[in-house]
């Protein structure tokens, strides 16, 4: 695990083996990075935020330009977004509070709050408030209430 300097890093962060948060990041409380992941410069992670193994955020437009320094920006997910695993999120791109993304995603535009994407490119599929536990532990995973939470 390495954490660069000039981060600003909240109470409680979890973070596992082989995973780097670059310098100039901000990641808020309560916040759970998985084995292998990067968290490019100037990524905004907020509170309550999951980012499952393998989970990469980008932070350069134009790879090789002379001008990409000037332009350098990582994402913003925002509060209880849960990130599955082997996702990437590129630059500039906002994740909306308490969305999920699908492991494997590739999130190139921002998604609205509390929405399930996924896919290459992730695509917005319905809202985390529609779906069905598949193994009848409960009726719904995430309920109205968890808004608040």
């Amino acid at each position: 695990m390495v954490i660069r300097e000039n981060c600003v890093i909240g109470n409680n962060l979890k973070i596992w083996s082989n995973s780097v948060i670059d310098y100039g990041c901000v990641i808020g409380d309560n916040v759970k990075i998985h084995y292998n992941c990067y968290i490019a410069q100037y990524t905004t992670i907020q509170d309550n935020v999951f980012l499952g193994p393998g989970v990469v955020t980008l932070n350069d437009l134009h790879p090789g330009c002379k001008y990409s320094r000037k332009c350098m920006r990582g994402p913003t997910i925002e509060e209880k977004v849960q990130v599955g695993g082997n996702s990437s999120i590129l630059p500039y791109v906002r994740v909306g509070r308490g969305a999920l993304i699908g492991a494997g995603s590739v999130v190139s535009k921002d998604v609205p709050p509390f929405s399930v994407a996924y896919g290459v490119p992730a695509q917005v599929v319905g809202s985390v408030f529609n779906l069905k536990c598949k193994t009848d532990l409960t009726d719904k995973p995430y309920k109205e209430d968890w808004r608040s939470r």
